[in-house]
């Protein structure tokens, strides 16, 4: 009955030319077919196929019949007549109009939930390919909207985590990966191929679109993705293996990451045609620390580097190993001060400290911190103090500082503890020393968000030391200097911390106002910041960071606020009720 029915309305359709096919001939077509599948009248729905008389007919309406072909294929997994509905899946991407297949295709991706996703994604990405291939006009786009629903639908499968998880690949992600790449390659090909051939902005959109993907492969999977230790089983690692044909790709679309990499950051982008929407945009961060993280970290496609830059993360690793073994080799506490007065001692913390500002490779910056404590740990008490000195002097960063700050506040916790006196971190000695922590180099002028790290570990320090020191023993000293850390730090922190917060609370005043406009206009909006601007960014992002700054000033301002507290309760407290204070 299906099958006549199916007949009756293809023989009434031959009649009739191509614009004359109606609505509702679509949706007869569609229901008489999709009853010839559940009645399982496969041969003679093929032979309607193949017959050359409905050639028309299929073109314009074959392609409702590929979701109930696609879904007897996803239940039917042992049915005998699963090779019938693959051929008639071939016949239909053969022979359907490649625009509606393509729209038909998308919404099938779109459907499925959970473990179906990656089923249908792995049945249908052969024949996805094989219809844009035959698009003739605006196949960019069509590459871009087919990539953003396959990346749309992927993003929600979980990532696996463990070595096992992967083997196992439950929910197919891996597989979908591998699949992925195979899906593109083509169309990275046909960029390749087809510079000098095609329309040069038709190949620019392609690039456009086969980068955003790229961007978009990196936040995710790969950014929260676990690889393999780099051995001999990294090459049966799914995931290090998309990462590496998505960096592949970059480099085949003309954005090689080296490139990438040096250039994030800087006002004016390698890839300027590139306009991303909003939300593209947001994960612009994300995805290029996903690729410095796999580049320099686990080492995929390093060889893309410059030599020079491999040869020093060569240099420096064995630098740091030979450093350490040596330093394993000695108690703590037993470096004699004198040696610091040895050039070459001096230089190695200087330059485990240019390591860990500078170095891109992240596991060497973290080795070279680890190095330049266990080398602290390794001198005496005066080695220590020198040392101090000298970094609070010439590192130039914050950061650092904050470090030594805190090794500082470790090294008084010591000698407080000690029986016996330790006078380079007590009295006099250590006043010297706080006088290069307790102040700011440029008084209510200082950069506060530049300088937040060391100045939240000096307060803490503070902090510390009005806990720990009663004002009748004056064991560091800190209560005859009390006045001139108020004037040299206490006060101008206050005042900067008012200038700060309010210039912030205008440019925010200032962005919200101007939003609007800027997202009409959909450019990229600057904000003027401690006399720099900030780098081009949207507004929502730039909003982020402003309301961020404000953070950390009112951070400063609590630690601030408990700092004098403290301060006050001690210096009008009895001895006894000070016992009382932790």
């Amino acid at each position: 009955m299906a099958v006549e029915e199916l007949q009756s309305i293809i023989k009434r359709c031959q009649i009739l030319e191509e614009q004359d096919f109606k609505e509702e001939d679509f949706g007869l077509f569609q229901l008489a077919g999709q009853r010839c599948i559940d009645e399982g009248h496969i041969e003679q729905l093929l032979e309607i196929i193949q017959n050359e008389k409905n050639k028309v007919i299929i073109n314009n309406m074959g392609w409702n019949l590929v979701g109930p072909v696609v879904r007897c294929l996803l239940w039917n997994k042992e049915d005998e007549k699963r090779k019938h509905y693959f051929l008639m899946l071939d016949l239909l991407v053969k022979l359907c109009n490649p625009k509606e297949l393509l729209l038909g295709l998308l919404e099938l991706i779109e459907e499925p939930s959970g473990k179906q996703i990656s089923q249908i994604i792995l049945l249908l990405l052969q024949p996805l390919q094989t219809v844009i291939q035959k698009l003739r006009n605006n196949k960019a786009y069509s590459v871009g909207l087919a990539l953003s629903t396959l990346w749309s639908q992927l993003s929600l499968l979980p990532v696996p985590y463990s070595k096992e998880q992967i083997q196992t690949d439950d929910y197919g992600l891996c597989q979908c990966c591998k699949a992925l790449i195979e899906f593109t390659k083509p169309f990275v090909e046909e960029v390749i191929n087809d510079k000098e051939n095609s329309v040069e902005s038709e190949n620019e959109k392609l690039k456009d679109e086969l980068l955003k993907f790229c961007f978009k492969s990196l936040k995710c999977p790969l950014l929260t993705a676990q690889f393999f230790e780099q051995s001999k089983e990294a090459g049966n690692d799914p995931l290090r293996c998309f990462a590496s044909e998505i960096i592949g790709f970059l480099s085949a679309i003309g954005h090689p990451f080296p490139k990438m990499i040096f250039n994030h950051g800087r006002k004016k982008k390698t890839w300027d045609y590139l306009e991303f929407e909003e939300e593209e945009d947001k994960q612009l961060a994300d995805s290029m620390a996903s690729l410095a993280y796999l580049v320099f970290v686990q080492g995929i496609s390093i060889d893309q580097l410059p030599m020079v830059l491999r040869t020093e993360e060569s240099v420096f690793s064995k630098g740091v190993d030979l450093l350490e073994n040596g330093l394993l080799r000695i108690e703590d506490n037993s470096l004699l001060h004198q040696y610091l007065e040895i050039k070459s001692f001096l230089t190695v913390p200087q330059g485990l400290v240019k390591v860990m500002t500078l170095c891109p490779i992240e596991t060497l910056r973290k080795k070279s911190l680890a190095m330049l404590q266990l080398y602290i740990n390794k001198l005496d008490s005066q080695g220590k103090y020198t040392l101090f000195r000298c970094l609070l002097n010439t590192s130039n960063h914050s950061g650092v500082e904050a470090f030594i700050i805190q090794n500082i506040k470790n090294q008084i916790d010591v000698s407080l503890k000690k029986t016996h006196d330790n006078k380079w971190f007590t009295g006099p000695q250590l006043i010297s020393l706080l006088d290069l922590v307790l102040f700011l180099p440029e008084g209510a002028e200082t950069d506060l968000l530049q300088n937040s790290d060391r100045i939240m570990a000096s307060l803490n320090l503070l902090r510390y030391l009005v806990i720990k020191d009663n004002e009748k023993d004056n064991q560091t000293g800190l209560w005859t200097e009390l006045g001139k850390i108020e004037n040299n730090f206490l006060k101008p922190l206050h005042t900067g911390l008012n200038m700060s917060k309010a210039h912030y609370e205008a440019e925010i005043k200032n962005s919200q106002e101007n939003s609007q406009d800027v997202q009409k206009s959909k450019d990229l909006c600057s904000v003027t910041v401690g006399g720099e601007e900030i780098p081009n960014m949207p507004p929502e992002m730039q909003l982020k960071v402003l309301h961020s700054a404000l953070f950390t000033f009112d951070l400063i301002e609590s630690v601030l606020a408990r700092v004098e507290e403290l301060i006050e309760i001690k210096t009008k407290s009895t001895p006894e009720e000070n016992i009382g204070i932790k």
